[in-house]
């Protein structure tokens, strides 16, 4: 696990463009049309963007590929995707952790996110609590979810 640099954006938009393809069917339904929407701003152009632009954009690798993709910008964990070939080994809980870590030490004591439908299971296994449907996106399978990030809250 580490934080990604301008040099890693061809595999994390590979990691990216692939988990949103493969993996999250239960959102797009297969419609290309959805897809290409979603996959729009996920080019290693936009990814160079976001790393320039202070996102804390992070990366596990495994057996030498890029496997999850993360990412953090102020409260909101933005990003975490794995790829379909490293599904079921643990990845996307160690990710999950590392943002989590990474709210804490800015000084966050709460967390927020964008679940997809395919994801929210996955959230909500990790503590994490749905708060109502997402506004900005006007995407029925966007779920906000929020999460205290100190144990005793």
């Amino acid at each position: 696990m580490r934080r990604a640099t301008v040099f890693d954006v061809f595999d994390l938009s590979r990691v990216l463009n692939r988990s949103i393809t493969q993996l999250c069917k239960a959102d797009h339904q297969d419609d290309p049309q959805a897809i290409a929407q979603w996959t729009a701003n996920k080019d290693p152009a936009t990814i160079r963007d976001w790393i320039t632009s202070g996102s804390q954009i992070w990366l596990a690798e495994h057996a030498g590929k890029v496997a999850a993709v993360g990412g953090v910008r102020g409260e909101e964990i933005t990003l975490l995707y794995i790829d379909p070939d490293h599904t079921g080994l643990g990845i996307g809980a160690v990710m999950l952790k590392r943002l989590e870590q990474e709210l804490l030490d800015s000084g966050c004591s709460k967390g927020y996110l964008q679940a997809t439908r395919t994801a929210q299971g996955f959230y909500l296994r990790y503590g994490w609590k749905a708060t109502g449907q997402c506004c900005e996106r006007k995407d029925l399978s966007c779920f906000a979810m929020r999460k205290s990030l100190h144990p005793a809250d």
